[in-house]
């Protein structure tokens, strides 16, 4: 069997954390996260914010485009394309003050459990064609966990 192109392979499989053989989702999001942490100690909170719009905009447009190209080796939408699972968790981290743990925690495991169940419409976002359905139902998860998100900052701060 082929193996796709190196880099739509690198990118759809966020960085190869969607070979992981448990929960490879929960891998590419716990990077995302991992990453997003790491600039929050580096960069200002408006530069943090930007900077993660970036990512967002820029992972977005490459992971419809390297799903698309990993799509005829592996099928659609296989697990191991966790670019989605990226974008989606950094969409709920744009409402975390910067190294506020506990925000991004929430952040975290709200995401993964819209992405899980696929309530409220997210599972409708995957019958769109190709790399769009891939990347958009958890572009929605992770609108509803930010929403969510700053829902309960409002409450509490």
């Amino acid at each position: 069997m082929n193996r796709p192109p190196f880099l739509p392979m690198l990118i759809a499989t966020g960085f190869g954390s969607g070979f992981s053989p448990v929960a490879p989702g929960t891998a590419g999001a716990l990077l995302a996260t991992l990453l997003w942490w790491g600039l929050s100690y580096l960069l200002s909170a408006p530069a943090l914010l930007w900077t993660t719009v970036g990512l967002i905009l820029a992972f977005t447009a490459a992971g419809v485009w390297s799903a698309n190209r990993v799509a005829p080796y592996w099928g659609e939408d296989p697990s191991r394309v966790v670019v989605d699972e990226m974008v989606g968790v950094w969409l709920p981290l744009l409402a975390v003050p910067g190294g506020h743990v506990f925000y991004m925690l929430a952040a975290f495991v709200l995401f993964r459990l819209f992405d899980i169940f696929k309530p409220l419409g997210i599972r409708r976002m995957e019958r769109f064609p190709g790399g769009i359905g891939v990347m958009m139902d958890d572009v929605l998860s992770g609108v509803y966990s930010f929403i969510l998100l700053i829902g309960v900052r409002w409450l509490i701060e």
